[in-house]
């Protein structure tokens, strides 16, 4: 529902900002009350996950996959190429409904549970009293005995790039090209310009990837990292360019952009995108006024509860940084909110947080990874099961895709999982679950998956590292069916 015009007014809650961590934990708090207010400033209710980041990219990914004939080039000897010059707006017409319904979803959400909508941006008077200034009404004060903070962020827009220049863009603008260029410079090989580049080369587009570091995604599992890279270079065509900080950045009037790095190379493209990290959306909020201190690019320090420094000051999503993804968000504000209600059961995160990266091909892991088993002196026993040796990934035509399972050969415990390949951020949730549930080989060994189906991958990355372990003389786990 939408708030009257009203000079004041007093709230249990007062949630800052309408994505993922601000939807979720408004409709979390309204499970212990009815007095909530939530404060938008933008026109579109679900922040960037909704309109500019999250459901936007994924949707062009798809939709690139699609029309460009990508997969079927191989599987069906199909050529579908995009032959003719393309505006992005041409590849959105999925995307501005799927956009679309899940504004109305957040909408729907937040009126079912009776949360007050309030248009404008918010910003603190006092550690409890928010000022909403509001486009066409006088500001609002609201006082709330709660508040959180969950008003994302947006790219961080590094000196020295002129993004005032129509073809040099961040990753909000991106989807707002022109015409697709038929080069293009991706700034960062981070998750955001990953996933950009490889859409863009999927469409086509000649991608060259810089990036300051000299391993892709290092967080990711190695053997993960390599093969996500070595598939970006052999079958997208993506240039990698590694140890290369660029120090100028110059768009001429041919519509040209030329690109300097310190190490002297020089790069002329029709394109750039920056994808150098993202800043939280907290400067406007006057948090001095709250007594809360942001960290660099407008952090949020919280603790485990996702208090800030003041009690009854929460923050969650974007605001407080790493993972900054819209499923860890939501978990978060979730969390959060049950603390803020004193709720003495489940409220701390879950212990495990799953990765998934929409690059092509899909990348997702849990867990830990080999190298952080090393690192810890742990032993473990790794387990791989291949697309191409099981008849699902056959029919997807998926030739480089693998799953490979950590275990602790002491119990045959599940310590980690790494997929990449088609739809390998579904194909997680299995190994999720089990760990959740501090499972182990046997789970898998029983387990009978429909046929054929990519879930049958934990079977068989199951029985590879029993394989492995035997030759080791390390005794196997209780085998349910037998391989």
């Amino acid at each position: 529902m939408i708030l009257k015009t009203m000079d004041y007014q007093s709230f249990d809650l007062v949630v800052l900002g309408s994505g993922p961590a601000g939807e979720k934990g408004a409709a979390a708090a309204s499970l212990f009350t009815d007095r909530i207010a939530l404060v938008e400033k933008d026109p579109h209710l679900g922040g960037a996950s909704a309109n500019t980041g999250t459901l936007p990219s994924k949707t062009l990914r798809e939709t690139a996959l699609a029309l460009s004939g990508f997969k079927m080039r191989e599987l069906y000897g199909v050529d579908l190429s995009i032959r003719r010059a393309c505006t992005i707006r041409e590849f959105m017409f999925h995307e501005a409904n799927v956009k679309s319904h899940e504004r109305r979803r957040v909408a729907d959400t937040l009126d079912r549970n009776k949360v007050q909508l309030i248009r404008g941006a918010g910003r603190f008077l006092d550690p409890h009293t928010v000022e909403v200034t509001r486009p066409d009404a006088p500001p609002l004060r609201l006082r709330a005995a709660k508040i959180l903070i969950a008003t994302g962020s947006a790219p961080f827009r590094p000196p020295g790039f002129p993004f005032e220049h129509h073809r040099v863009h961040d990753s909000d603008e991106i989807l707002s090209l022109d015409c697709l260029p038929e080069t293009l410079a991706v700034v960062g090989a981070g998750v955001i310009g990953s996933e950009y580049a490889c859409t863009f080369a999927a469409l086509g587009v000649k991608v060259n990837l810089l990036d300051g570091r000299d391993t892709l995604l290092p967080f990711l599992d190695r053997e993960l990292s390599r093969a996500l890279e070595e598939s970006m270079r052999d079958h997208l065509k993506i240039w990698f360019h590694w140890n290369q900080r660029v120090v100028q950045c110059t768009a001429d009037s041919h519509d040209c952009v030329r690109l300097k790095c310190e190490s002297g190379l020089e790069m002329l493209v029709d394109g750039v995108l920056v994808a150098a990290g993202r800043t939280s959306n907290t400067a406007a909020l006057n948090l001095d006024a709250a007594g809360i201190t942001p960290g660099p690019r407008g952090l949020l320090t919280v603790d485990r509860f996702f208090r800030t420094s003041v009690p009854h000051i929460y923050a969650a999503g974007d605001v407080i940084g790493f993972p900054a993804l819209a499923a860890t968000s939501a978990e978060q504000a979730r969390v959060a909110m049950l603390h803020a209600y004193d709720q003495s059961i489940g409220f701390e995160m879950a212990p495990l947080l799953p990765n998934g990266i929409y690059t092509i091909p899909e990348v997702s892991s849990v867990g830990e990874t080999e190298e952080k088993l090393r690192e810890q002196g742990v032993e473990f026993v790794a387990g791989y099961a291949r697309y191409v040796d099981q008849p699902r990934g056959q029919i997807k035509g998926d030739r480089s895709g693998f799953l490979k399972l950590l275990f602790r050969p002491s119990d045959w415990r599940l310590l980690g999982v790494h997929v990449i390949g088609e739809d390998a951020t579904e194909l997680l949730h299995i190994g999720l679950m089990a760990m959740l549930s501090q499972a182990g080989a046997e789970i898998f060994t029983k387990a009978c998956f429909n046929y054929p189906t990519l879930g049958d991958l934990y079977k068989y990355a199951t029985y590879d590292a029993i394989r492995v372990a035997r030759e080791a003389g390390v005794p196997p786990p209780a085998l349910g069916a037998s391989a």
